[in-house]
């Protein structure tokens, strides 16, 4: 598994401010907060976590062009985003987060492969920084935060498992697939595609058990981030 770092208060202006480093990815995630939910949860008390993605155009080798230059948001960019923010609101009791959105920006500054799972890492921490902002002003007595959520990639190079894909194995794997977990074990979301020969049970366990490994050093690295409210 590649070197974690996750750097909290990155930026000036956002109650949450991460930036994560996952060996050459680099993602900075921040986590922004509006008095206001989407049309269908006004009336409900009912708060909402959302989240957008996008790459810097210096993020990979050749550059990449930004949207509006295209006049169009980039399809790629938007289904992670969806993602990302399936992701986080299942780390969220919304009843208890109050008539509020939360959206959380992720940038790749960086991409080595793996970047939505970054993503979601990184961004599960600028969320907890954010709702300790909501608490240290006064707007909710506690937090909404019931549990945490981390993601991973792994696949079979060459018939091997093998963990937290980097671009040259995730280019060149025969199955790749990105987990994403709760820290009490249990999955949000399994994304898996083979490439070229279709994969059995067996194969498959091999890389949800690997996954496994990985989220729960991702859980700890998270912990390790947050100190004292670990």
């Amino acid at each position: 598994m590649r070197t974690i770092e996750i750097l909290r208060r990155f930026t000036k202006h956002a109650p949450g401010s991460v930036l994560i480093k996952q060996g050459d990815t680099w993602v900075l995630c921040t986590a922004s907060v509006e008095e206001k939910v989407p049309p269908f949860l006004k009336g409900t008390g009912r708060g909402w976590v959302t989240a957008e993605y996008a790459m810097l155009p210096s993020s990979t080798l050749t550059r990449k062009e930004r949207d509006i230059k295209k006049l169009r948001q980039d399809g790629r960019g938007v289904e992670i985003g969806r993602l990302i923010g399936r992701a986080l609101r299942a780390s969220v009791d919304l009843a208890r987060l109050g008539e509020r959105t939360v959206t959380v920006d992720c940038d790749v500054l960086q991409a080595d492969g793996g970047t939505r799972c970054a993503s979601i890492t990184g961004g599960m921490v600028a969320l907890e920084d954010a709702v300790a902002a909501l608490i240290a002003s006064g707007a909710l007595a506690e937090s909404p935060i019931v549990r945490r959520v981390a993601a991973i990639s792994v696949g079979l190079c060459g018939g091997v498992p093998t963990l937290d894909l980097d671009y040259a194995h995730d280019s060149a794997a025969d199955v790749d697939l990105n987990v994403v977990m709760t820290d009490d074990g249990r999955f949000v979301e399994l994304q898996g595609t083979a490439e070229r020969e279709p994969f059995d049970d067996a194969q498959l366990d091999a890389l949800r058990a690997l996954a496994r490994q990985g989220c729960e050093a991702l859980f700890r690295a998270q912990a390790q981030a947050l100190g004292a409210r670990a």
